[in-house]
């Protein structure tokens, strides 16, 4: 499929990215190489997510840099275990300090050693911060689905609604999320072949509620889809350059058998409505 540059109406097609990790350090010797990328491929704005205390600051320098990021501040259930004594102060002055969205926060049962009671402490801690300030929040969530449906069913929840960042959970479970203020957002990796379960869930994903995301540096499309190749990480593994976000959006449109052009719109209006907000032109 061809990638048109501009709509019938002859206005250019925007992207959106819900979401990325700019901040990662595996991007960081490339960044300027990237903002052009982006640039070039009409990448509108990108929600760029902290995980920690100690990626925040780098999160919020990029923030002030690029018109392009927008901010969000969470801690993720890989990282709970670096919290400092005072974490919530500092998530808040964070919040305060940008227009900003909350996350990445969230549930994970497949990591070792997970801590549950822990993770819904700091879960729910952060998601009442979102809903006290109504801020969108981005939230990760692996093997715990229906525990995570219970937490949000309890609240509170921010009135402009939350991203399920690569939904991964089942398709049953969408209507009841949606009713919540849930949106679902697409990664690239969903793409590769063994990824049917969650390809067929998004297909059932209502319009008003879809979204799209690179998740890069991690989450590469498959290679033959790739149109933006960056150097391997110093371990060897592949690293997912921002500026695939178009290509993502391309598979979304062929999943959804959706002209590409009509499926942009409407993830753009899906993110303006959740992201507008917080999102400074």
């Amino acid at each position: 499929m061809s990638i048109p540059a501009e709509t019938e109406s002859g206005r250019a097609l925007s992207f959106f990215d819900a979401h990325n990790h700019l901040q990662d350090e595996r991007l960081g010797a490339h960044r300027a190489d990237i903002m052009a990328a982006i640039r070039r491929e009409n990448v509108r704005k990108m929600v760029v997510n902290g995980s920690c205390e100690s990626d925040w600051p780098a999160v919020l320098d990029l923030a002030r840099r690029y018109p392009e990021v927008v901010a969000s501040f969470g801690y993720h259930p890989w990282y709970m275990k670096e919290r400092s004594s005072s974490w919530i102060q500092k998530l808040e002055s964070f919040l305060d300090s940008i227009p900003s969205a909350v996350g990445e926060i969230g549930l994970d049962r497949w990591i070792k050693d997970f801590d549950s009671p822990t993770q819904e402490e700091v879960f729910r801690v952060q998601l009442r911060l979102g809903a006290e300030r109504n801020l969108p929040v981005s939230i990760h969530c692996l093997k715990a689905w229906g525990r995570l449906l219970e937490l949000l069913e309890e609240g509170p929840r921010p009135k402009c609604g939350f991203v399920l960042h690569s939904f991964g959970g089942p398709q049953e479970m969408i209507p009841a999320l949606s009713k919540l203020g849930a949106y679902f957002s697409l990664p690239g990796y969903f793409a590769h072949s063994r990824k049917v379960r969650q390809r067929e869930a998004f297909r059932h994903v209502p319009p008003d509620r879809l979204l799209v995301e690179t998740d890069a540096p991690d989450q590469l499309l498959p290679l033959d889809r790739v149109r933006f190749e960056i150097e391997a990480a110093a371990d060897g593994k592949a690293v997912n350059h921002p500026a695939n976000l178009i290509a993502v959006y391309q598979f979304a449109a062929e999943l959804r058998d959706q002209p590409l052009d009509e499926l942009a719109r409407q993830v753009e209006a899906n993110f303006q409505r959740l992201f507008g907000s917080v999102s400074t032109s």
